[in-house]
C-alpha cells in the first residue's frame, strides 16, 4: 500500500521512496531512464509482462507526463484496464485496487 505521496517522495509500507517509481502487485522499484515527460512502452514493458487487470500511470503532481496514444493502444490492447491519473490521485487509484484484490501495477512521476 502507498501510505502517503507527496511532491518527490512515497512512503510505501513505512519506507520511504524517493522520484519515480514502478509498482508491481505491492512490489516497489525505481524508475530509471525516462525520457523527458514521456512515458514510452519501453518503459512499461517489465509492468506488462505480468498478468495484470489494472495499469495505473501517474502523470506527475502536476500532470505533466505525456501518455501516448501509442502506449494507450498497447495496454488497451492487452485486454488492461488503463488508468491515468495526476500522481495524487493515481497513488488512491493503486490503493482502491489493492484492496479489491485486483491484480495491479502502477508507474508513477514523483514530481513536476
Amino acid at each position: 500500500m502507498i501510505d502517503s505521496y507527496s511532491f518527490g517522495s512515497y512512503i510505501i509500507d513505512g519506507k520511504e521512496h524517493k522520484w519515480d517509481i514502478k509498482l508491481i502487485n505491492n512490489k516497489v522499484f525505481s524508475w530509471v531512464g525516462r525520457n523527458g515527460h514521456n512515458i514510452t512502452i519501453n518503459d512499461i514493458k517489465d509492468l506488462v509482462a505480468e498478468k495484470l487487470e489494472i495499469f495505473i500511470i501517474g502523470t506527475g503532481a502536476s500532470g505533466l507526463v505525456n501518455v501516448s496514444d501509442e502506449l494507450k493502444e498497447f495496454i488497451n490492447g492487452k485486454g488492461i484496464k488503463l488508468i491515468i491519473e495526476k500522481t495524487g490521485a493515481a497513488c488512491k487509484e493503486y490503493n482502491n485496487a489493492l484492496k479489491n484484490n485486483k491484480k495491479v501495477c502502477a508507474i508513477m512521476h514523483g514530481t513536476c
